[in-house]
This record gives C-alpha cells, sequence and structure tokens, in this order.
C-alpha cells in the first residue's frame, strides 16, 4: 500500500520519499544517497517505470517511492510498541471513564429520598434508579481535516502492525465519525472481546479532538463487529436473570469494559425481579445480577 500523505519535506508519513530518475536502477541510487544507505537496505515500490519514449519524444521518468528496510526483529519492536501503547492509553480511558460513572452514581444517591409506603412504590423507584443515566453530549461537525488526521492514523498505525485494511469514513446519523474497516485477518483487529479495537478506537478519537474545537466522536468498527457484541450480551444477561430467578443465587459475569457493562444494566433494568451493579477494580470489574429482595 502507498501512503498518499507526504509533508513539505517530501518524506511520507512513513518515511519513504518519492524519487524520480531516467530508470528505475538510477532512481534506487538516488533514493539510497538520499537516506544514506547502502541498496540492499533499500525497500521500494515502483510507481512509475519510466519510458525512453521515440528519440526522446515523449519520454517518461521512472518513479518509485522507497523507504529504509525495516527487518523482522525491528518489525516486531514496533508492533509491539503499538500494541504497548494501545493497552496504556485504553487503560486510560477505562479509568476516566469509571471516574465518571462513579460521580454520576454518587449525585444519583445522594439525591435520593429514602424509599416508603407500598411494595409497589419502592419497586418502581428501584426501576428508575437502576436506569443508565444518559449524558447529552453536542457533538461538532466534524471537519474535512479530523477526516484526513484520522484516517491517516489509522492507515499508518494498521500498517505498522502488517495488516493491509480499507477503511471508509461516513458521518452516521447522530454526527459521529463512523469508520469502517476491512480486509483480510480482521479478528486480530478485534483483540479478546473487541480490547483492540476499543483500543484504536480510544486512540482515534484522541486523534480525531486535537485537529479541532468542539467535542468530535469517532467510532470503529469492523466485520459489523459491535452489533453482533451487543446482541450476543442482551441476550447472556435474560439468561442470566433467568439463572438468578431460578437459583435465587447472585451470579457474576465475566469482567468487561464500561460500555459492554452498561449493555448488561441496560437489558436487565427493567427486570422486577433482579437488579444489577458492578464490583471489583479496572480490567477486571464485572457486573453482579442478584435477586431483588
Amino acid at each position: 500500500m502507498i501512503s498518499d500523505s507526504w509533508r513539505k519535506d517530501g518524506f511520507g508519513m512513513n518515511g519513504s520519499i518519492r524519487v524520480s530518475a531516467k530508470t528505475v536502477e538510477d532512481a534506487i541510487t538516488e533514493a539510497s544517497i538520499q537516506l544514506g544507505i547502502t541498496s540492499d537496505k533499500l525497500e521500494y515500490e515502483v510507481i512509475e517505470k519510466g519510458s525512453a519514449g521515440f528519440l526522446g519524444i515523449g519520454m517518461k521518468q521512472a518513479v518509485i517511492e522507497a523507504r529504509r528496510k525495516v527487518d523482522e526483529k525491528q518489525e516486531t519492536e514496533i508492533v509491539e510498541e503499538v500494541k504497548k501503547e494501545i493497552q496504556q492509553v485504553a487503560a486510560e480511558e477505562v479509568k476516566a471513564e469509571e471516574k465518571i460513572l462513579e460521580e454520576v452514581k454518587a449525585e444519583i444517591e445522594h439525591d435520593e429520598k429514602p424509599k416508603q409506603t407500598t411494595e409497589k412504590v419502592e419497586k418502581k423507584e428501584e426501576i428508575k434508579n437502576d436506569a443508565p443515566v444518559k449524558r447529552e453530549v453536542e457533538l461538532a461537525e466534524v471537519t474535512d481535516e479530523t477526516k484526513e488526521a484520522v484516517s491517516t492514523f489509522l492507515k499508518d498505525t494498521l500498517k505498522a502492525m502488517g495488516m493491509e485494511v480499507e477503511i471508509a469514513l461516513d458521518i452516521d446519523e447522530d454526527g459521529s465519525l463512523s469508520i469502517n474497516m476491512s480486509g483480510p485477518n480482521m479478528g486480530i483487529l478485534i483483540g479478546k472481546r473487541g480490547q483492540t479495537l476499543d483500543s484504536l478506537q480510544y486512540l482515534a478519537n484522541r486523534v480525531a479532538n486535537k485537529h479541532q474545537s468542539g467535542y468530535v466522536r469517532v467510532k470503529l468498527d469492523t466485520e459489523n463487529y459491535r452489533a453482533r457484541r451487543e446482541e450476543t450480551l442482551k441476550h447472556l444477561a435474560k439468561n442470566i436473570a433467568h439463572k438468578v430467578k431460578r437459583n435465587r443465587r447472585p451470579v457474576a459475569l465475566e469482567p468487561m469494559n464500561p460500555y459492554e457493562r452498561r449493555i448488561i444494566h441496560s437489558a436487565l433494568q427493567n427486570d422486577p425481579y433482579v437488579t444489577t451493579h458492578s464490583e471489583g477494580e479496572e480490567p477486571y470489574r464485572k457486573v453482579v445480577v442478584t435477586l431483588k429482595k
């Protein structure tokens, strides 16, 4: 894949350069000189083979895109660095979001009045208090500069991970920048329970919000993973609720990120017989389903 993003100094975002000369061999020599390396340490792609024309008429120069060759050891190190960065920012995202949720929960508990009178009134109040709190966020209009910045970031990151991915950008109905990625071996990009995809989405959001004023939300998806995962969690929530009612014992689910825990809470918020709450510390925080008293 050839990067279409070039800086003013002639270097691409991935450290490559474009060189033109009479022949491909001459272009390779010129690229080696500019990069200060020998030709055996050069990696290149031929953009134009060039043509001598007829008696010099219609002559076209050869064009190559070249960069320093990265050996397998270095490439592995790059991939590991990217993975570490993704994991680190994912942990930061989880902590920040959990802090917001805890603050909102504390506000709700502080404002609640003591429950009283009949059992019917108590049940209504419990259902209301368990309902997820929606925080309205006004989204800014996504600029072309932001789209380009996010697209370039994703292409360069995925290329460093050795993945060939096609990226399609769109603005969805709520004004978010929706990005769908397609290509081979997308399961690697999704990761265990979507952890890699979530982390990459967080990084993309940070890039987007550095390039314009106002808040921009970026949503990453591949192979319709988001919708499939949500349906899976909803079915899981219903099955666990049935198990709790049958055995009359609480059940703890596997650790989940804040987004997935909210899906579980939302799926069971109107169930008159069970209630949900979260326990533990990130990244092992999980939802517990219990029978209402």
